[in-house]
């Protein structure tokens, strides 16, 4: 029954395989369950809530990825999504967070308007073959960072006179106490990076991970990556990085009556109804929209052009159907849609954007090729409602491993690159470490983009790009414009 739903030996995979890839995926993404109350709770949105929003719009949307695209990916609320959400929407700019989800609703509908319409679709077509290889290298770079922060194996110093903001406001000369505490610092180039001690025991429990998960990838021994996870947490317990004191104290019953706050909240009186009450604000709410809307469709792109094209998941008939079929037609379209839809049901929920998670690599790492893994990260979303103290338990150093090691592997993507080319080479180095330096997979897009076509603009082939390609790149500078203004 399997095998014919998800289409197992088609895709060169089995059941137990695509199991463990669903559960590497779940683990490598769980932060989410713990980093996006912490975040939003901020607004004034009840944490237990958000906990529970953040669980079922994770579990709708990459269940619907599953069973109607049968691609592995998993959905979440986005980490930066949300961050924008808090500190620029709601604090910076001074939208309620009824108001902000209520933004983050219509962002949804958006989304499901330029997928239905194959707008997303023309732009994948309008992408040189060349970024679209950046864009899988790029998304190693970015992932192998994530992994290389959250292991603890870099530090950063940066002099007081470059910190630009402390909780989204500008830092006042003399300030030595916050409201609250202190949430985020923003500090300008001045910055500093350098190697860790590796006398930090979180440091030495991930160095020994990354050992651990590189003899293992070696020797091609199944299911390497889950391995490592389980090895490296298990390792953390004598040098006490392993903490069972970590679980969360989340109780059900409160989460549930907690959702009764936020569960359609942004049609409420303090959301959607008053969002355009204000006709000054119209500006303002609109571009706040389209920033929101950006950022979630070419993360979403990013993700799915990098590791579909490399790992065959989206292979050339596949390419073919997203060009030249109707309706949902490929499993491309289906991706699309799936991820476009989970954005709005997250935000009637309680939650920011939901969007297609760059972690989804680590399983597709460990060997995921279809659906069933994406309805296992769904399962055990789930199934955290309950076990979340057990899920607590895994630290981010024996993740991050994971991580590093699938990074490495995307990266392979760059061999199609001529780098010999100044033409292809500058666009394509700027998507990748844009990806990765500025955390931000949109970001790198945006660079690759807009060099691409400056370079072909100086050969005196600006005819031969894209128009799509030129007004994407357009969008993306009025983007930063109004990010600047924001």
């Amino acid at each position: 029954m399997l095998n014919n739903l998800f289409k197992l030996q088609k895709n060169h995979t089995k059941i137990s395989t695509e199991i463990l890839a669903g559960i590497t995926t779940f683990f490598a993404m769980s932060y989410i369950l713990f980093v996006n109350p912490s975040i939003l709770a901020q607004t004034g949105m009840p944490a237990q809530a958000v906990f529970l929003a953040t669980i079922i719009a994770s579990f709708v949307g990459t269940m619907i990825m599953g069973l109607f695209a049968n691609v592995p990916y998993a959905l979440a609320p986005g980490m930066g999504l949300n961050a924008f959400f808090t500190y620029t929407v709601c604090f910076a700019l001074g939208f309620s967070w009824q108001q902000g989800l209520a933004l983050v609703f219509i962002c949804g509908l958006i989304n499901i308007l330029i997928t239905v319409t194959k707008i997303r679709k023309m732009i994948i077509r309008a992408i040189p073959k060349s970024l679209q290889h950046a864009m899988g290298g790029g998304i190693g770079v970015f992932i192998a960072y994530v992994g290389l922060k959250n292991a603890g194996f870099l530090q950063f110093t940066s002099e007081p006179a470059n910190i630009i903001s402390v909780n989204g406001a500008p830092l006042a000369a003399g300030q030595e106490t916050f409201k609250g505490g202190l949430q985020s610092i923003v500090t300008g180039g001045g910055i500093v990076p350098a190697l860790t001690s590796f006398a930090k025991p979180g440091a030495l429990l991930a160095l020994i991970g990354l050992l651990i998960v590189i003899v293992l990838l070696i020797k091609k021994v199944p299911g390497a990556v889950f391995i490592s996870i389980i090895l490296t947490t298990l390792i953390g317990i004598p040098l006490g990085v392993t903490n069972f004191n970590a679980a969360t104290a989340t109780s059900l019953g409160e989460s549930f009556n907690q959702l009764g706050t936020t569960f359609g909240a942004a049609f409420g009186s303090k959301g959607l109804v008053t969002l355009f009450n204000d006709p000054s604000k119209l500006a303002l709410v609109l571009m706040t929209i389209f920033s929101f809307s950006f950022s979630d469709t070419f993360d979403t792109l990013g993700t799915f052009i990098g590791t579909g094209r490399k790992t065959g998941i989206f292979n050339e008939q596949d390419e073919a159907a997203l060009e030249n079929g109707n309706g949902f037609s490929s499993k491309m379209d289906r991706a699309l849609f799936a991820d476009s839809i989970a954005t709005s049901i997250g935000a009637v929920f309680g939650t920011s954007n939901t969007t297609t998670y760059v972690e989804s690599a680590a399983g597709i790492g460990a060997g995921g090729r279809t659906g069933l893994t994406a309805v296992t990260v769904a399962i055990m979303f789930l199934l955290s409602t309950v076990f979340t103290p057990f899920i607590a338990v895994v630290p981010t150093e024996a993740l991050a491993p994971a991580l590093i090691a699938v990074g490495v592997m995307m990266m392979s993507t760059f061999k199609n690159i001529d780098w010999n080319d100044l033409g292809e080479a500058i666009p394509a180095f700027f998507t990748s470490i844009f990806m990765g330096l500025a955390y931000n997979i949109s970001y790198g897009i945006a660079a690759g983009f807009i060099t691409y076509c400056i370079i072909q603009t100086v050969r005196g082939n600006a005819k031969k790009v894209h128009p799509i390609l030129w007004i994407v790149s357009g969008l993306f500078v009025v983007n930063f414009i109004l990010l600047a203004n924001i």
